[in-house]
């Protein structure tokens, strides 16, 4: 019989999180997947993203998509007696996790490079806006001001009305990348034996998203346009319509895909060596005149047949799905998750691995673990969190 595995590779690992929306409730649940023992620490009011919306039985659809498997304690941290206990938790925390307003932990005398001095091997990740230097430090950050801020609305979608891409990519990019660096801070304290500082932003995860376009306009002196279900420098690249009406997406990325979309789809081999579309520049350069025999192929034939050609010149091809169609998608995996009393269906983790759950833990309710977590937290008379808390 095969060694059994733990619970994850991170159990063990105390997460305190004093978190709200999505960056840091995003990071913080990807830590508690893996394992880790997460308490969330949340206004006596709640998480404001309770109250979203209440898509999910009754719940918020952002809630409960990124709080599972968590502890939840609602601390007023402007009441000593509260603040005493997040410092006891951070006592014994291995990584904090925190994404208030600017200045907002460093006023509560629970700054992340104040908590490390005190807690050697405390890990602190701090997730902000705009960071902790510049003049937008102070300014506040969702997700659309952030998209608009770094440019990603500029690129995005068809010309015309700007355009929101559908997700909250900034908060979400923002949230992977303090994953990654608190991952990486973990391991570096097993090298060292002390913890260090991850800070995160979403303009910085946002700006880094834009690099390619950041490098053709800064060093080739021209940005993307708006091109809607097309690619910016490849071609052919987007969706073309089927005389179904059906809508096909289909990418060529390099010239031995042309020559066999040529030849099984277009059915023309001359478009191979026509200097008109010879290679991806060529392309790019008279891209109407490509797109256009292209559109003119598709709209001959049925979805059907378009993608048995598709199929036998092993062309790269997706339908243009509505969300109703993911949710029948046969690619689909799904996992349960208990909601009070019920259950949902979510989408699974991007990633498989052994110690997988056979369904993810429950969201919790509002200080459902208040009473057990100050319980456990409770004052002790030799306790020297309890000083550092009464000296602040």
């Amino acid at each position: 019989m095969g060694q059994a595995h733990p619970r994850g590779p991170l159990e063990g690992i105390l997460v305190v999180a004093l978190e709200q929306a999505v960056a840091a409730p995003y990071c913080s649940c990807r830590l508690a997947d893996a394992g880790a023992r997460v308490i969330k620490v949340e206004r006596p009011e709640g998480d404001f993203a309770r109250g979203y919306d209440t898509a999910a039985h009754g719940e918020a659809s952002y809630f409960v998509w990124i709080n599972r498997g968590k502890e939840s304690i609602a601390l007023d941290l402007k009441q000593e007696q509260d603040l005493a206990v997040l410092h006891r938790m951070l006592a014994q925390a291995d990584v904090f996790i925190q994404n208030l307003a600017p200045g907002a932990t460093q006023r509560l005398g629970i700054g992340s490079d104040e908590l490390r001095q005190r807690h050697r091997q405390l890990i602190t990740c701090d997730i902000s806006g705009y960071g902790d230097a510049g003049k937008l430090t102070k300014m506040k950050a969702y997700d659309l001001l952030v998209q608009a801020e770094s440019g990603l609305v500029s690129i995005n979608g068809a010309p015309g009305d700007w355009g929101r891409i559908g997700v909250s990519i900034c908060d979400i990019n923002a949230g992977l990348n303090a994953l990654i660096g608190v991952q990486q801070a973990l391991i570096m304290r097993s090298k060292t034996g002390r913890g260090s500082a991850v800070k995160v932003s979403l303009f910085d995860s946002a700006a880094e998203l834009m690099s390619v376009p950041y490098l053709q306009a800064r060093y080739g002196g021209k940005a993307p346009e708006r091109v809607g279900l097309k690619h910016p420098t490849i071609a052919p690249y987007g969706a073309f319509t089927c005389a179904d009406g059906r809508d096909l997406l289909i990418s060529i990325q390099n010239e031995r895909e042309w020559a066999d979309f040529c030849r099984e789809v277009l059915r023309d081999a001359s478009l191979i060596s026509d200097s008109r579309s010879c290679d991806n520049n060529a392309r790019m350069r008279n891209r109407s005149w490509v797109d256009g025999r292209v559109a003119q192929v598709f709209a001959g034939l049925s979805s059907a047949a378009v993608i048995d050609r598709l199929t036998a010149a092993q062309t790269a091809y997706g339908s243009v799905n509505s969300v109703h169609d993911l949710i029948q998608h046969p690619q689909l995996r799904t996992r349960r998750m208990p909601v009070g009393a019920r259950a949902l269906e979510v989408p699974a983790l991007p990633w498989v691995t052994e110690w997988d759950a056979a369904q993810y833990s429950p969201v919790p309710q509002l200080d459902q673990h208040g009473a057990a977590l100050r319980e456990e937290f409770a004052a002790r008379a030799t306790d020297p969190a309890t000083s550092a808390a009464a000296g602040n």
